[in-house]
């Protein structure tokens, strides 16, 4: 028995104990504990600079969008530039074998898309529709769009400054970039205060948008399939806990074998579906844009009105692709490459592939059955899936496993964002072993919380872990985009003069 599963086995033993506390009403004991937390913690989180003036923004939002356009701008539409460069890397024409590194570029790609693609997509573009009408697709797109710079900047950087063991294992993202880069600058103060602040809310968010968002919505599309499991989520979610247990003790390179097989098939499998349901109602297209328009220009019959509808929509869309959030940088630094600008590039496809094709598309889909205008009650997963179903009834049972097979590619991949986090945390006080020991044994903890609470709280919690990260991220990354800047001049130099060749 390997060493590693030891160490899992020995948290399992840690666990067992915790959850067998619970008998009945446990989806109550959780909520007592949990929504009262939330409200607390949304005073902060969510708070409105200008709200005595009547805008209703919170301050995390604005500081998304702000920096998004201020990146995509300073590095001259980089996401539209070098998008072609992207694709050849993804295709590994750029791939040097003797690259230091754990996976590749197509690999980190889908491990970050994984934890990205899927519920954010599903449920959460479900949610915006539900509580922003047609016009937050719009707002969705627009982050989407700017929030590929934020990317490339954050994802370059986590490359330029991770760190790699005698072990070959990579610890990278934004703890490492804003410790170091910033302690280049004469400013390493102000790196360890951002760098400690990221970690804590990066562990924050692993447990809550990549956990307990996950569990909560893959346990209700279950459980509204198949009824006869309702009241189970205690159980289900002890179930999942074990399935994500066994795939995280191998780390980056177990959970990049995982994600490269079940992204891509279930990817493919959705968006056909979207395709089809978008092809057959391709008439309604212009009315289907009309109505994004209108409703994200006027915000008609939403509260807050259009800047009611933008807030929801960019909240949706930092949910759904994480753009200047900075976890997905966590990925895409144990990629095999000495050119930290590759990584940059490919991680710009990230947010096109996750928000800018796969939620417009869900959104086409709520709005051609009708549900973007009557969802009828519902929300979130159930929501889209009664969208599918109006037409294909069959269907609910592919996005069942589409959606259950998507919450576990996730789980597993913010696993490893929390992880390196806390390990950044702790190791130095209580060594990296025993801190991936005690971080794991959290996270499938919360595997269980999330499959037993209710949907506004984990919503409300995901939002202000994964949101509030970007405050510390895009700060760091404002100090930093001017090496990124020169980074970028100086290697696509080399690559014009031919220094830099394909391999293939």
């Amino acid at each position: 028995m390997s060493k590693k599963v030891k160490q899992f086995l020995s948290a399992l033993v840690l666990i067992i104990p915790t959850f067998t506390f619970a008998n009945g009403g446990i989806d109550e004991k959780i909520n007592s504990v949990f929504e009262p937390l939330v409200e607390v913690l949304a005073t902060i989180f969510f708070f409105k600079p200008f709200g005595f003036l009547g805008f209703e923004m919170p301050m995390i939002v604005m500081w998304l969008i702000i920096g998004a356009v201020f990146f995509t701008i300073y590095l001259r539409f980089v996401n539209l530039r070098k998008a072609k460069h992207a694709i050849e890397l993804i295709k590994g024409d750029f791939d040097d074998p003797d690259d230091k590194g754990e996976v590749s570029h197509f690999q980190a790609l889908v491990t970050a898309l994984s934890g990205t693609v899927g519920l954010g997509n599903i449920a959460g573009v479900a949610v915006a529709i539900a509580t922003g009408g047609a016009g937050a697709t719009f707002w969705m797109v627009f982050a989407g769009f700017f929030g590929m710079s934020a990317k490339y900047v954050g994802c370059t950087l986590g490359v330029k400054y991770r760190e790699i063991n005698e072990e070959g294992e990579v610890s990278g993202g934004p703890m490492y970039y804003l410790s170091k880069g910033l302690e280049k600058q004469g400013k390493g103060v102000l790196g360890k205060i951002l760098a400690v602040v990221f970690a804590i809310l990066c562990v924050g968010g692993s447990f809550g948008g990549g956990n307990m968002f996950q569990s909560n919505q893959s346990y209700a599309q279950l459980s509204n399939v198949f009824p006869v499991f309702e009241g189970y989520g205690f159980a289900y979610g002890i179930v999942i806990a074990i399935l994500v247990g066994v795939v995280i003790i191998g780390g980056i390179k177990s959970i990049a074998k995982v994600t490269d097989k079940i992204v891509p098939v279930m990817v493919g499998v959705y968006v056909l579906a979207c395709l089809i349901i978008i092809f057959v109602n391709f008439s309604n297209l212009g009315h289907a844009v009309s109505l994004i328009l209108e409703g994200a220009f006027t915000g008609k019959g939403i509260q807050g009105g259009i800047i009611g509808v933008l807030v929801i929509g960019v909240q949706r869309a930092a949910f759904s692709n994480e753009a200047g959030v900075g976890s997905a940088t966590i990925a895409h630094a144990a990629v095999k490459t000495d050119e930290p600008i590759t990584e940059g590039v490919v991680a710009m496809l990230g947010p096109f592939i996750d928000t800018i094709v796969i939620c417009t598309m869900t959104a086409l889909v709520l709005i051609f059955t009708g549900f973007a205008e009557d969802t009828t009650g519902l929300t979130g997963a159930e929501l889209t899936s009664a969208a599918f179903s109006s037409l294909f009834p069959w269907f609910r049972y592919v996005l069942l496993v589409a959606i259950v097979l998507f919450a576990f590619s996730t789980m597993i991949s913010w696993s490893y964002y929390g992880l390196k986090a806390f390990t950044f945390l702790f190791k130095r006080f209580i060594g990296e072993k025993t801190s991936e020991i005690i971080y794991k044994v959290m996270f499938l903890f919360f595997v269980v919380v999330g499959s037993s609470s209710s949907l506004g709280a984990v919503m409300d919690f995901s939002d202000m872990m994964i949101l509030g990260m970007a405050l510390p991220n895009v700060l760091g990354l404002y100090f930093l985009v001017r090496e990124v800047k020169d980074d970028t001049v100086d290697y696509f130099k080399r690559v014009a003069s031919g220094k830099i060749k394909k391999f293939k």
